[in-house]
């Protein structure tokens, strides 16, 4: 076991934005503790994946007590892991949006809490970045998504309340706000009509997101900030 690399927890690590944020990280040098709930285990011996369903708290606790057996210590969170469901805010049913709080904000409270536990634990700092979404700051007509406002704009208030509570103690928090972005859930059918929702004219692409997560994880004076990557949304139309 090598206690010497920096150790990062990615949630949502098997596709999209999740698989491109662990790649991002492991040209690092850091060594992987990637989770979702169909993950597969890698060839990598510096990836340990952990399969489980996000949404249960005895999940966070499986994925940081693994991690730790494995790679000694973890430096970084990376809460990844979301659903976005879209349609009018009467259509949703009961059973959708306990599934969406659950997953947004239940795994975003019970990794974070677990994480910055194990961090406090190592007396080093560390740093805990959420993704959320634009749509937060910038409400989109024709993308009727109040539970993705909700669940998300909490985990912006959080980020800014965990990074005051815990500033002395060296563990920033972090959020990026994406746009919307080139992933498997958006056929390539749609991309033309989704980037005119922004500014700029087009969709985003994984590789953007990463270096925002990157940018955030090495910048050792940035704390409580929700950095927008969305191609211009949040400033308006």
């Amino acid at each position: 076991m090598s206690h010497s690399k920096k150790v990062v927890v990615v949630t949502g690590a098997s596709q999209g934005l999740g698989a491109g944020i662990v790649e991002g990280f492991r040209k690092l040098g850091y060594q992987v503790v990637a989770t979702s709930r169909s993950i597969q285990p890698s060839s990598d011996p510096d990836i340990l994946t952990v399969a489980g369903d996000i949404a249960d708290p005895a999940t966070s606790e499986k994925i940081i007590r693994e991690g730790v057996a494995r790679f000694g210590r973890i430096d970084t969170l990376v809460n990844n892991a979301g659903i976005f469901l879209a349609k009018p805010f009467t259509a949703y049913t009961r059973e959708e949006y306990v599934n969406t709080v659950a997953t947004n904000m239940g795994s975003f409270f019970h990794m974070s809490q677990q994480a910055i536990a194990q961090m406090e634990k190592q007396g080093e700092g560390g740093h805990v970045v959420s993704i959320t979404t634009s749509l937060v700051d910038h409400a989109i007509e024709g993308v009727p998504s109040v539970l993705a406002s909700l669940t998300k704009g909490g985990m912006n208030a959080a980020t800014k309340s965990l990074a005051i509570e815990y500033a002395k103690r060296g563990i920033r928090v972090n959020a990026v706000s994406p746009g919307i972005i080139k992933t498997p859930m958006h056929g390539e059918e749609s991309h033309a009509a989704l980037g005119r929702l922004h500014p700029v004219g087009h969709m985003g692409d994984v590789q953007d997101i990463v270096a925002a997560v990157l940018y955030l994880d090495s910048a050792h004076f940035v704390t409580g900030e929700i950095l927008h990557v969305d191609g211009g949304q949040s400033a308006g139309h």
